[in-house]
């Protein structure tokens, strides 16, 4: 198969490329934490995809500050959903890949020998919000990639906070098609959503690793 055809059957097959490119050139944030700023770390087709995917924003959520009280209409890129939608399947090889994890590993210190892959997609809408919160230790990495680029959406980039006991924010990450966040876990990387409009549907993806003894097994990209 020639590569211009393999480029046609596939729009995917440079998902791996792209983020490695987009993570070289990513902005280093050292204060109040270490954090990466991402431009173009999925490209338009792919954000596109996972957009589209045929899944509805979940009715009835609870909005009181955490993710997990509406853990049973949460989607991630299981097996099964990987099965069903080649686009959950690509992003799963590709931030599988074992270039994709040394580039992780040597761009933020990060230790992923250990870790298994999870892909959330989400769906925020009027109403969500996020307490500054520190993600649990076994998550060995997060990163937050943005999926739309509705300008209505500007300001709903993930909130960054300082350690003092009022969490000051410090600062928003650009919210944006193809941007994104990347964060080391740790005792001082508090993070949110704080409370405002949410103009439109906050779509993304949260991408982790988390270590071995991550029990939710069944949101993992791999059995």
């Amino acid at each position: 198969m020639t590569a211009t055809a393999q480029k046609i059957q596939d729009p995917f097959a440079t998902m791996a490329g792209d983020f490695m490119a987009s993570l070289a050139a990513a902005e280093h944030v050292r204060d109040p934490y270490d954090y990466w700023l991402l431009d173009g770390a999925l490209s338009d087709d792919a954000c596109d995809a996972i957009a589209n995917l045929p899944f509805a924003p979940p009715g009835g959520a609870v909005f009181d500050g955490r993710r997990e009280s509406n853990n049973s209409t949460r989607v991630y890129f299981t097996p099964e959903n990987q099965a069903r939608f080649p686009i959950c399947r690509a992003a799963t090889q590709a931030f599988g890949n074992a270039d994709v994890i040394k580039a992780m590993e040597q761009a933020t210190g990060a230790d992923l020998s250990r870790g298994a892959l999870r892909i959330e997609y989400c769906q925020d809408i009027d109403g969500f919000w996020l307490e500054p919160h520190l993600d649990i230790s076994v998550k060995l990495l997060t990163m937050l990639i943005y999926l739309s680029d509705d300008p209505q959406l500007a300001d709903a980039g993930t909130d960054v906070y300082d350690a003092t006991p009022h969490h000051n924010k410090v600062a928003t990450s650009p919210y944006g098609k193809g941007k994104g966040l990347i964060f080391i876990p740790g005792k001082n990387t508090w993070h949110g959503f704080s409370k405002r409009p949410i103009r439109g549907l906050r779509k993304s993806i949260i991408i982790n690793f988390v270590s071995p003894e991550w029990q939710n097994r069944q949101e993992l990209a791999y059995a």
